[in-house]
């Protein structure tokens, strides 16, 4: 049973998420790019709702996907090339276009990456070591490569309206770059926070814990 010191922080993330959800689709550039970039933001928040009583994850896990939803809902209201804070970071760096689209590619890679790990952990079906981190990351390519396989089918079905979801900003490489970036973020999630899920992952509930 989930304890109430890790529930009643949930509970105000929910809120809060709620909040930005309000925000972000209040009056988002256009409309059809905010549905498809909020899309997952819609489909896993009721996943985790329904699961968290049978199945709940580490607190290291509900924060990044928290933050991960964040940058979703972000480039949802501007849409991904236009995003303030990205304009911002290609000041810094000298940048000929916004990254904004690269750090959520990175995002796309850094959480599902732990999420992966920690349901191959859990549920048995690997032991720690060098085979897991191998599949997890073949996981978050899997995942990187059918998103860029959504993005094709929108272009394909929307014309000329699909260029403010696919983002490439004129980039003939957006699609390589873009699961690069995924990989990057597999590949950091797994060097720096392992380890940190495993003691989280063994504080769970021992029916819960691997």
């Amino acid at each position: 049973m989930p304890t109430t010191s890790r529930t009643r922080p949930l509970i105000a993330a929910l809120i809060v998420l709620t909040g930005l959800l309000v925000w972000s689709g209040w009056q988002p550039y256009d409309r059809a790019t905010w549905w498809m970039e909020v899309a997952p933001v819609l489909i896993a928040v009721p996943l985790l709702m329904a699961t968290y009583r049978r199945f709940p994850l580490s607190t290291l896990l509900y924060v990044l996907i928290f933050v991960h939803a964040a940058i979703l809902l972000l480039g949802g209201a501007y849409t991904y090339a236009r995003v303030p804070l990205g304009f911002e970071i290609a000041n810094w760096l000298g940048l000929q276009r916004n990254p904004y689209d690269k750090i959520g590619h990175f995002a796309q890679g850094f959480v599902p990456a732990l999420v992966a790990r920690e349901i191959l952990l859990r549920g048995g079906y690997l032991p720690r070591g060098k085979m897991l981190n191998f599949l997890v990351v073949c996981v978050v390519l899997a995942i990187s490569a059918s998103y860029e396989l959504i993005e094709w089918a929108a272009a394909l079905a929307m014309g000329q309206g699909a260029e403010e979801f696919l983002g490439t900003q004129g980039d003939p490489w957006d699609t390589q770059s873009d699961m690069f970036c995924a990989l990057l973020g597999a590949v950091t999630a797994l060097l720096l926070f392992s380890r940190t899920q495993d003691r989280q992952i063994r504080r769970l509930p021992s029916k819960h814990a691997a």
